[in-house]
């Protein structure tokens, strides 16, 4: 397992460093990338009738976009104790990295609870904001009130993952995903169709045996840390809150946190214009970024790498190590996603196919694979939107990203998506002709604003001012 020493060790290449975090990751993360492909594999082949099943896979798509974009809600906890871990771990710090684990995880307990609640007793506007009605809007209820009800575990087991990566250690949390996905597949196969002639609980049942072997391990993270790893160890005493250093972690994570949040925002708008396109759009849609996500795997591990490899070498006085890491880290996961990207525009069809047997689910496929070929054109720039907004996050450059963000949903991606997609739209100047390109027009204004984003990032990046931060 690297240490702090390894990480900053100027000797040893930066991509060989940025691999030696990253791979562990990169395992973690198509672990669960398998789990949510059985989950949509089970309901694609649930057998229903076709308006059924259309609606089931609408559901789905944004069930499972909506998780992710609750979990996001961790990064208030996550930003801040991973920079401060990382820079202290490099400064050879011994306590400081413990103490920035106890209340990061009470942060993260406090905001999962606040979580929950919120989003149990807003349940039904979201629904409609999203405009998710009928059949659809039903399972997507029954779906999201079990992601909200266990957030606060989620929660927490996210953000002691995140301290463990920042101190070095990217190997104990592969474990414990291997454990938790042999768990998940069968539990969410059972939940949905039942066993030994007992029925199942349809889509929910999916949830539920996803939130039980993801609260499992959240279970098995905080004992590893209880027993202590990569040097830092779980003590009740240590949960005692201590308002300066929470003071300090929340300077770096609210802008983080603004940022996910607005991200989140973004996407809950997004998502709400590609619904506006009927159900198997929503279907195509949900697919489409499903696949996406296994070419974007080795970028999000890059990304996770980039943090402690900036914030140690940092922290060890090497900025201009800390720069060459980032860089390195950039093109290892450039080149990776890139050629995913190939094999996602070559294969599009029967990736599709894979979830869309019959034809009543035809319409999802000649939606769907456009916009998964268009996909391809945009790895590096989504590469450089997850390593260097990690990179400059690690250093505690907080702030820059969350102006990235902000331009690029909502004065790129947002106007672009309804100017593409639909055929009139209306503004307070009037009405507007649009694209009316559909599905494939929302996509066309994502791959667009991730090469503003991507490239705005590269050039802070390059810049150095973040280079100078204090933590």
């Amino acid at each position: 397992m690297p240490d702090h020493r390894a990480l900053t060790d100027p000797a040893i290449p930066p991509w060989r460093r940025a691999c030696a975090l990253a791979w562990p990751v990169a395992v973690q993360q198509l672990l669960g990338l398998a789990v949510g492909l059985s989950d949509r594999w089970i309901a694609g082949h649930a057998g229903a009738p076709a308006a059924e099943q259309l609606a089931l896979q609408a559901a789905q798509t944004t069930c499972f976009g909506l998780s992710w974009m609750i979990g996001t809600i961790g990064v208030l906890a996550a930003a801040g104790v991973s920079a401060i871990v990382a820079r202290e771990t490099g400064r050879g710090d011994a306590t400081g990295p413990v103490r920035a684990v106890h209340q990061g995880l009470l942060i993260a307990l406090v905001a999962g609870v606040a979580g929950m609640a919120g989003g149990l007793i807003g349940l039904d506007r979201l629904l409609a904001a999203l405009q998710l009605d009928g059949a659809a809007g039903r399972l997507g209820g029954e779906f999201l009130a079990v992601t909200f009800a266990l957030l606060p575990l989620q929660l927490l087991g996210s953000t002691a993952v995140a301290a463990l990566a920042a101190a070095g250690d990217t190997r104990t949390p592969l474990r414990i995903a291997l454990g938790t996905t042999l768990v998940n597949l069968p539990l969410a196969w059972i939940g949905f169709h039942g066993i030994g002639g007992r029925p199942g609980l349809g889509f929910v049942g999916i949830a539920w045996g996803s939130g039980i072997a993801q609260a499992l391990g959240t279970l098995v993270v905080l004992a590893c840390l209880v027993r202590g790893r990569a040097g830092l160890r779980l003590t009740a005493a240590g949960l005692r809150p201590d308002w300066a250093l929470i003071r300090r972690i929340l300077r770096i994570s609210v802008p983080a946190a603004v940022e996910s949040l607005s991200m989140v925002a973004g996407q809950l708008l997004f998502l709400a214009a590609v619904n506006g396109l009927g159900d198997a759009a929503r279907a195509g849609h949900g697919i489409a970024l499903g696949w996406e996500s296994v070419a974007e795997t080795l970028g999000l591990a890059c990304a996770i790498a980039a943090g402690p490899l900036v914030g140690q070498n940092l922290g060890a006085g090497r900025p201009d190590e800390a720069r060459r890491c980032g860089l390195a880290t950039l093109g290892v996961a450039a080149l990776g996603m890139s050629l995913a990207g190939i094999f996602l525009f070559v294969f599009a069809t029967p990736l599709f196919r894979f979830y869309c047997p019959g034809e009543a689910q035809d319409p999802i496929v000649a939606v769907g694979v456009p916009v998964l070929r268009l996909a391809a054109f945009s790895m590096p720039a989504l590469a450089a939107c997850h390593v260097l907004g990690a990179g400059l996050r690690g250093a505690g450059d907080t702030r820059y990203p969350l102006l990235v963000t902000w331009l690029g949903f909502f004065l790129v991606r947002l106007p672009l998506t309804w100017l593409l997609s639909r055929g009139l739209v209306g503004t307070p100047w009037g009405d507007v002709s649009g694209a009316g390109l559909g599905l494939y027009g929302c996509w066309m204004a994502m791959q667009i604003d991730l090469w503003a984003r991507g490239g705005l990032l590269l050039a802070r990046f390059l810049g150095g001012r973040w280079q100078s931060i204090r933590v």
